[in-house]
């Protein structure tokens, strides 16, 4: 999807704006200028943030830097979880019995 057509998805979105959330790096697509669905997504973020929520310009790196963050360690425990589901049954209850400490 290119630029004209995700700014036309969102009232109020000026292509100025998502040019210059490109520029600073808040959304990446890809060439800088095909937006896949993951950047359609992080584009309604900071459109909800900056819009809907009155966000500053200046608190959003930092609101995307912790959801990223956030999201970076959702991914890290679900491989976690998996590497634990994969040991035998007695490996499995003695990490589980761990954690309930």
């Amino acid at each position: 999807m290119r630029t004209t057509a995700v700014v036309e998805l969102f009232s109020g979105l000026r292509e100025a704006d998502l040019l210059t959330w490109v520029e600073r790096g808040w959304v990446r697509p890809e060439d800088g200028v095909v937006f896949h669905d993951i950047d359609v997504a992080r584009v309604r973020l900071i459109h909800d943030l900056r819009f809907g929520m009155d966000v500053t310009e200046d608190a959003i790196p930092l609101i995307l830097s912790l959801l990223d963050q956030v999201y970076e360690l959702r991914v890290a425990v679900r491989s976690l979880m998996q590497a634990v589901e994969a040991q035998p049954a007695p490996v499995r209850d003695a990490i589980l019995a761990g954690l309930r400490v």
